[in-house]
Parts: C-alpha cells; sequence; structure tokens
C-alpha cells in the first residue's frame, strides 16, 4: 500500500504527517527550524528526523519506507543554487518532490487549485498561482523584506526599546516589557542580537500584539504599520487575478481584525493546511480531501 509523508520546513519549526491514499492521518512529527538558513547538514539532519517521527509513530519501521511518497516543502530553497543542493541530499524514501514552504501553503489551501496566499508568520510571502505558473511576492528574506511579519513586529520593538533605554524617546509599556528581558541594559541587548535569527525577533510579535490591543502608543504605531503592509500584499495579489486569497500563518489571525473590512472581505478560508500541500505534492490523489484523524 502507497503512503504519503509530507514535511513543512519552516524558519520558525518543521512539521510532518504520514497519511494512506485517502487522507487518514497515521502519523505526525514535529522539530525545530528546517529552513535553509540553519545549513546543509542540520537542515538535512532536521528533515530526516522529523519523517522518521512521522513513521515511527505510524507504527511503521525500516521495511515499510519503500512504500513512502514524500513530498518537503522548505524555507529558503528558492535562494540562489540551494534546490539542486538539497535534491542531492540523500534520503531514504523511493520518490522525494522539493518545492517552498510557501507553495506547499498554497497547493494546501486550495487543495491543488488556482489561488493565492500571503504568510504572516516569521516571515512574510505572497504567492500566487494559476494553472502550471506561479509567483511570489516578497518573502526574500529578513531583514531585506518581511514586512508585515513576525520578525519586522520583533525588530521595530527591539530599535524603540533601545531608543528609550539611551533616552532618545519616551519609555513606553511595550519597551519596558522588552528591556525587562534583558535587565534594562544595553549591551545585554547588543550580546543578544549578534546571534539573533528572524525566530528569535518574531519571539516579541505576541507581545506587540498584546499591547496594541491595550492601546500603547508605540505598539499600536508599529501594528498600524504592519498591516498597512499586509494590506498591499493582499491588494497586489489580487491586482493579479487570483480567484481565491487566503491569509495564513501563525500571525494571521491576530492581524484580520486591524485590516480594513473591505480587505477581510477580499480573503477566502483556506481548504487544508501547509502539510495537505506537502501531501498532494508527494502524490496523494487531490480528490481524497484535507487530511483527517
Amino acid at each position: 500500500m502507497t503512503l504519503f509523508l509530507g514535511v513543512d520546513a519552516g524558519g520558525t519549526s518543521s512539521k510532518s504527517r504520514l497519511t494512506d491514499m485517502q487522507g487518514n492521518i497515521l502519523g505526525t512529527g514535529q522539530a525545530g527550524p528546517a529552513n535553509t538558513r540553519i545549513g546543509l547538514d542540520a537542515l538535512h539532519t532536521t528533515l530526516l528526523d522529523v519523517s522518521m517521527q512521522a513513521i515511527q509513530a505510524a507504527g511503521l519501521g525500516s521495511e515499510d519506507i519503500g512504500n513512502i511518497r514524500c513530498g518537503m516543502g522548505i524555507a529558503g530553497i528558492t535562494r540562489m543554487g540551494m534546490k539542486p543542493k538539497i535534491q542531492a541530499l540523500t534520503f531514504p524514501f523511493p520518490n522525494v518532490q522539493f518545492t517552498s514552504d510557501a507553495m506547499i501553503a498554497n497547493l494546501g489551501a486550495h487543495m491543488g487549485g488556482d489561488g493565492a496566499i500571503l504568510i504572516i508568520g516569521t516571515g512574510s510571502v505572497g504567492l500566487v498561482k494559476r494553472g502550471e505558473d506561479s509567483v511570489s511576492i516578497g518573502g526574500y528574506g529578513f531583514p531585506i523584506s518581511d514586512e508585515g511579519s513576525g520578525a519586522a513586529l520583533g525588530l521595530s520593538a527591539i530599535r524603540h526599546a533601545l531608543r528609550a533605554l539611551a533616552g532618545r524617546t519616551r519609555p513606553s509599556p511595550l519597551s519596558q516589557a522588552v528591556t525587562k528581558q534583558f535587565d534594562h541594559a544595553i549591551p545585554r541587548v547588543i550580546a543578544w542580537m549578534d546571534d539573533a535569527a528572524p525566530g528569535d525577533y518574531a519571539s516579541f510579535a505576541p507581545l506587540v500584539m498584546d499591547y496594541a490591543d491595550i492601546g500603547d502608543e508605540i505598539a499600536l504605531s508599529i501594528v498600524r504599520d504592519a498591516a498597512l503592509h499586509v494590506e498591499r500584499f493582499i491588494e497586489t495579489i489580487i491586482s493579479r487575478g487570483a480567484p481565491r486569497c487566503v491569509l495564513m500563518g501563525g500571525l494571521a489571525e491576530r492581524m484580520k481584525p486591524w485590516l480594513r473590512v473591505r480587505i477581510v472581505a477580499q480573503l477566502q478560508d483556506a481548504l487544508g493546511d501547509a502539510l495537505d500541500g506537502a501531501l498532494i505534492l508527494a502524490g496523494r490523489p487531490i480528490g481524497s480531501g484535507a487530511s483527517r484523524p
């Protein structure tokens, strides 16, 4: 019996799902970041780990691996020269297909049909798919891109907190909550920055959203600016003729209330998730629908 394994390898975490032909979930797995920025060796190790977690959770062994078709969506795979390097890595499955994490999110959101997505999570990226053609909007990487994302929110909060500590601007409850995590010491912030990844900046996004909800002046400014970027993303996507547009990612639901009503009215609900897209990439029949326990 042919089985299908989907892997969603993102900047914050990686997930896997093993299903049968009908979409019944047999096993799942979860691990840390698995984007290309962590290096090929670390990426390879994480992809194998999260894959084997799902297989073992299903109660399967090495003798069953030959029946598994795999689809992997990997953050950063579109970077120049990266896809051939990933394709050269060794995996135990007889068939493995690779694409970006944005593409599997799109495939899942529309269950293989035409449409667009805007992912607002650690980073941000839009993807419009029409037939065999697809075009990405944004998603060039933090800090030069990823507008409206968790990492962008966190970066703005850190910048304000540093200005407040230096006396260049008035402190706010948000800035004090941020600097408290560094004992209100600028050298500690700088030391943290030296090794901080996009996910580390994004870890401050819930704090920014929480303080915006209670009216913190700086948090409101940061979130309103992010909402403008998200709205512009959506308007650009719609202008490309996408029949459906889905807002996805960890910040999607928290950002929606900050968007204008006419913008939200143009959004649709997702038909499936990114792992469903990875399973479609692996070859699972689209007619089986979204995965189910």
